[in-house]
């Protein structure tokens, strides 16, 4: 396993693919949007919000930021990628403890679906054996961490492509398969997903090999397990998948980069207001678009950034090794090249936990 690399911005990047030497590429997003139709009925048609214009600030300083190898870290699981690694907590004698929990992926011996806490204050791997029925091997998932709920891991591809639900119970030490009912997502891979404001897991796009690639935005009720489809009837981004987003300290969904048919990276930066039920483009960008790349978000503070991304794949079918920082106030994405940094690489993961992350 490729031991874990920590940066002065406070964030720990782990395992992936690829080795060589990251392609500069500044290629301007696609525009291209598509009329999406939800199946189940949705608030009136709203005014779409105009693109924001071009980009005029800059990001914040980093540079005295630096990657730091974690050599102290033990061995943990095997070297894989399109796995998830999410901050949460453990329940113990001694009370609750921060930790990050690493489920599935792409192995060498194919996808995965063993269990695993890093805990953040001693940076030791455990690996965990919870009894009873568990998600079966698979990569690409979603996995995000829900007060009271516990590791909620969604979607992915193994044997065939999913549209489960499961639920880890850290207390209980036991997996738990969750109702999935209403407006369903069809089965897919490379999707995102994040806990919104009003505690619904809300995910968007993906793909699957029947249906090729989506573009809906739908959310999951955990106090009745329906699902709703909340893709708005206006322009939204153009259907892909190998993606992320997450929701912003402003309520607002943010969606960066991804591929699509005929473009194998995307650059494009969206967000969601569900209060006026729209998309909203960013300005381009000279970050170099990306797929399958590792994002956390992050404590803003005095930051306009509360979201990084690190390296993935390029459009040239190389591997990136860029630190990118995400404004969700001005949908805006910005570049930078740290010193010391990871190896170029896609399929990775990243976590924020506090001041170390």
């Amino acid at each position: 396993m490729r031991r874990g690399l920590l940066a002065g911005l406070a964030c720990i990047v782990l395992a992936a693919c690829g080795t060589s030497a990251p392609i500069p590429i500044s290629t301007p997003a696609p525009t291209q949007t598509v009329r999406a139709q939800p199946s189940t009925p949705v608030p009136a048609s709203p005014t779409t919000r105009p693109t924001l214009p071009a980009a005029t600030g800059t990001p914040i300083a980093i540079d005295t930021t630096t990657w730091r190898e974690l050599t102290e870290v033990a061995t943990g699981p095997s070297a894989r990628e399109d796995h998830t690694w999410t901050v949460g907590w453990a329940v113990g004698s001694t009370g609750d403890r921060p930790v990050a929990y690493l489920f599935g992926g792409r192995t060498a011996d194919g996808p995965a679906n063993d269990l695993w806490s890093f805990d953040l204050d001693t940076y030791t791997w455990t690996e965990l054996h919870p009894a009873g029925p568990a998600p079966a091997p698979r990569f690409g998932h979603t996995a995000t961490m829900v007060p009271g709920v516990g590791l909620v891991v969604w979607s992915g591809q193994g044997q065939e492509f999913f549209d489960d639900v499961w639920a880890y119970d850290p207390a209980a030490d036991a997996w738990h398969d969750l109702p999935s009912l209403g407006a369903m997502p069809e089965a897919r891979y490379g999707s995102c997903a994040s806990l919104g404001p009003d505690g619904r897991l809300w995910i968007s796009h993906g793909f699957t090999q029947d249906d090729g690639r989506f573009a809906d935005t739908r959310a999951y009720d955990f106090a009745n397990g329906e699902w709703a489809d909340m893709t708005p009837s206006g322009d939204v981004p153009v259907k892909r998948c190998l993606h992320d987003c997450y929701w912003s300290t402003a309520g607002t969904l943010i969606l960066y980069g991804g591929q699509t048919t005929g473009v194998p990276a995307l650059g494009d930066t969206w967000s969601f207001d569900p209060d006026e039920q729209s998309w909203t483009q960013g300005p381009e960008s000279d970050a170099p678009p990306r797929q399958l790349y590792a994002l956390a978000n992050s404590s803003r503070g005095s930051s306009p950034f509360d979201a990084i991304a690190f390296g993935g794949g390029s459009v040239g079918g190389g591997y990136l090794s860029d630190l990118v920082q995400i404004s969700s106030d001005s949908i805006s994405v910005f570049s930078s090249q740290l010193p010391d940094s990871p190896g170029a690489r896609s399929g990775a993961t990243l976590i924020h936990a506090g001041g170390i992350a």
